[in-house]
């Protein structure tokens, strides 16, 4: 019923104020009418009258618009009525009561207190000194007093309510538009994680097969005899990556959790046959380890395959030449992978200025890792990465294989 209320005079509030007008102007006129027993009764009608309209025409038109203004009006009109001998009741005082209740609810507190102050010392000073009746001490300054209080702390506790509402209402919005960029902040990482993993196994595979292909038909006419093995692991090499290709894939086309386990992520227990893979394109790769290795947690194991095999698809691309060297250096805390090799060709060129560099950066700072990548003073290219074997569980770690 409350709430009903407040959206009809929300949405009428020119009737509302008219009709508030009408009211407090017959309250005025009867409040008038009261005196005390054995007092006289003040004959002045035309100045009663007049006082009432102005300070009801002041509620009607500006209460809403002007509130000091009309609480100054209906408090001198409410002055003049107590001169002319009328009795200080709740009925009489209405008008003002409505203005400090509408000035509560608009303006700050002090205002409020300013107000009530100088409306009161008016209305008591005029009932003191200009009464003509001699009405009660106390119905002349206790009584206007508590009835001009209660309008001016109902408005505050109205506006502090309105306030609080709308305080909440904007702390709700906040938070949803805060989930809302976290969502988009993190619908973005996921694409930017699945588009390094997709070129990661793309142009690792693609290069290798292009360089497979190449050699088979280099040798088709000299050593037509070695082209079938070539050949073999050609498809190999594409049969990878159309599995890595699918499972990938596979993951972005599920609407949620599946059920059916994941194929295991890559890691460097098949560096072997990465290696292997090379080879049949034509470049041969060393590996070498220091120290004794130590088990790597999962997103650890693949950050690290992947730097090395986008690092030896960048030699097979851009090196121009046909060996490499990778070296494991296992520390107390951490793993150093190095990919070096001695070709001439640009090989820093197009690698540092394409995806696959600014990819193998990203992966490693995700594991709280770092990457260094150039030429070497005595020839050739370097990339070097440091990975902890046990990095901070805020990165989320890759599933995809």
């Amino acid at each position: 019923m409350s709430t009903q209320w407040q959206r009809y005079a929300g949405e009428h509030a020119r009737t509302v104020d008219t009709m508030s007008a009408v009211l407090l102007f017959a309250a005025f006129l009867f409040g008038s009418e009261i005196t005390m027993p054995r007092a006289e009764q003040p004959d002045e009608t035309l100045p009663t009258l007049a006082y009432g309209a102005v300070a009801c025409v002041a509620l009607l038109l500006w209460q809403r618009s002007r509130p000091r203004t009309t609480t100054a009006l209906t408090a001198a009109c409410v002055a003049g009525g107590s001169a002319l001998g009328h009795l200080l009741t709740p009925l009489l005082l209405a008008p003002l009561m409505l203005a400090l209740y509408r000035l509560a609810t608009l303006t700050r507190r002090r205002t409020v207190r300013r107000y009530y102050a100088g409306s009161l010392a008016l209305v008591v000073l005029s009932a003191v000194l200009l009464d003509p009746v001699p009405h009660p001490w106390a119905m002349k300054v206790v009584s206007p007093a508590a009835w001009l209080l209660l309008p001016a702390v109902l408005g505050n506790a109205v506006r502090l309510s309105r306030a609080y509402l709308t305080a909440v209402q904007q702390r709700a919005e906040f938070a949803e538009r805060g989930r809302e960029e976290e969502a988009r902040h993190r619908v973005t990482e996921e694409r930017v994680r699945i588009a390094r993993e997709l070129h990661d196994v793309v142009a690792h595979h693609l290069a290798l097969a292009n360089a497979q292909a190449g050699t088979a038909a280099h040798l088709a006419r000299t050593h037509p005899q070695q082209v079938a093995g070539i050949l073999t692991d050609l498809s190999g090499t594409t049969s990878s990556a159309l599995r890595e290709l699918k499972a990938t894939v596979g993951l972005l086309r599920q609407a949620g959790e599946s059920e059916a386990p994941l194929a295991p992520a890559p890691g460097l227990d098949r560096l072997a046959e990465l290696t292997r893979a090379c080879a049949t394109a034509g470049l041969d790769v060393e590996v070498s380890t220091e120290g004794a290795p130590r088990p790597l947690s999962p997103g650890v194991d693949l950050t690290a395959y992947r730097i090395v095999q986008e690092a030896l698809t960048n030699v097979a691309k851009h090196a121009g030449t046909r060996a490499a060297r990778v070296r494991l250096r296992y520390g107390r805390d951490h793993v150093t992978l190095t990919v070096t090799d001695d070709g001439t060709g640009p090989a820093a060129g197009p690698a540092a200025q394409g995806f696959g560099l600014i990819g193998m950066r990203e992966r490693a700072l995700s594991m709280g890792g770092a990457l260094h990548a150039g030429h070497r003073p005595e020839g050739g290219f370097e990339v070097t990465t440091r990975l902890p074997l046990y990095p901070a569980p805020t990165p989320p770690q890759e599933r995809t294989p």
